[in-house]
């Protein structure tokens, strides 16, 4: 069977390696060989998949100027990893638009390039238009993960397909066996996931903790405690939030929460998709979201939650508030979001990766 070389540029515990290593875990289940050109300086979801890793050297630098380096410097070295395959049969899997020199070889050397799009907020903008230019000179097909990103990010010239994104078997497991043995007490807890950055939305979770006093307020950042510990250091935090550094596993989070949240800034970051919401959709959580971009696919509001602006407090609040009090509500959005979530099935979802490689 062709072997399959995945690339991504930063491995953490975000949504896209967490996409990737549902994938991934497809691929060796139907018998592909697979290796992953990824950065190993920490820990992510492509950590422990027992397949070979290629180091990148790639790591999260402050300066953005260096970090600009290091990232031109990582593309070069991705890209002679990468000519290591030119005499076997692989496929080049690259995930989001940032490993472009794996493109390059993956091109030169004449295998099938399959892009992986999750992003459209990607600044700056000069970049995010010379990643797209190589995308649409080496892709043989383009993956997208809404159909807002296709409209938005679509290059007419390579064949694309829009294919959801679906949470892996063990997810759906466990988040099962928590809605057929709920232990949720009261007070009621509203959780966010995202990274420690001011457009995911993290002053207005402040907020909204600080108007609803009697809920408690779960926020799991994708960042380390001294970087949280920095971050906060100027703010008065209210007493009924809590915070959390980066998580391996958040299902004790969503086993706790009655409400997922996600507030990124509809114009300063828009969502592609919001895997977070579907995670909190299969364990039976409302889930609130911006009225833009990919969450406007997963979410219909009054039905399994809402689509808000984050600017809009005073709407959030009202709506956070009665999911919490309303009994019979929070009931029939629980009920639905369990309905609605079964369309993003994995099979579903595998197959037409599957198909995409073996073709």
């Amino acid at each position: 069977m062709k072997k399959i070389i995945c690339a991504h540029l930063y491995n953490d515990f975000s949504g896209s390696p967490l996409v990737l290593s549902t994938i991934i875990k497809s691929f060796k289940s139907k018998g592909f060989p697979v290796e992953i050109i990824t950065s190993t300086e920490a820990s992510g979801f492509l950590s422990d998949l027992e397949v070979k890793i290629r180091s990148n050297n790639y790591r999260f630098i402050n300066n953005r100027y260096l970090r600009l380096v290091l990232f031109l410097f990582c593309q070069v070295w991705m890209f002679f990893q990468t000519l290591q395959y030119r005499r076997e049969d692989v496929v080049i899997y690259v995930n989001t638009l940032l490993p472009f020199g794996v493109a390059i070889a993956g091109k030169l050397m004449g295998k099938k390039v399959i892009y992986h799009f999750h992003e459209t907020s990607l600044n700056p903008l000069l970049l995010k238009k010379f990643l797209k230019w190589i995308a649409s000179k080496t892709a043989t097909e383009i993956v997208y993960v809404s159909k807002f990103l296709k409209k938005q990010e679509g290059l007419p010239m390579v064949s694309a397909k829009v294919i959801y994104n679906c949470l892996s078997d063990e997810f759906v497991k466990k988040a099962e066996s928590n809605i057929l043995s709920p232990t949720k007490k009261a007070p009621f807890r509203v959780l966010m996931l995202c990274s420690l950055k001011k457009y995911k939305g993290v002053n207005q979770f402040l907020s909204l903790a600080e108007k609803l006093p009697n809920l408690v307020f779960d926020l799991v950042l994708n960042a380390t405690i001294e970087e949280i510990d920095v971050f906060f250091k100027e703010y008065t935090l209210p007493k009924n939030l809590h915070l959390y550094s980066k998580q391996s596993n958040v299902h004790p989070f969503f086993k706790k929460a009655n409400l997922v949240l996600n507030l990124s800034h509809p114009e300063e970051w828009i969502e592609t998709f919001g895997m977070t919401l579907i995670e909190g959709m299969q364990y039976g959580l409302p889930v609130i979201a911006p009225p833009v971009g990919g969450p406007k696919e997963l979410v219909i509001s009054g039905f399994n939650g809402y689509l808000i602006d984050q600017r809009n407090e005073k709407e959030l609040t009202t709506k956070v508030n009665k999911i919490a009090t309303d009994q019979k509500h929070y009931q029939q959005l629980s009920k639905n979001a369990i309905q609605f979530v079964n369309k993003f099935s994995k099979k579903n979802v595998e197959n037409q990766i599957l198909n995409l490689v073996g073709n």
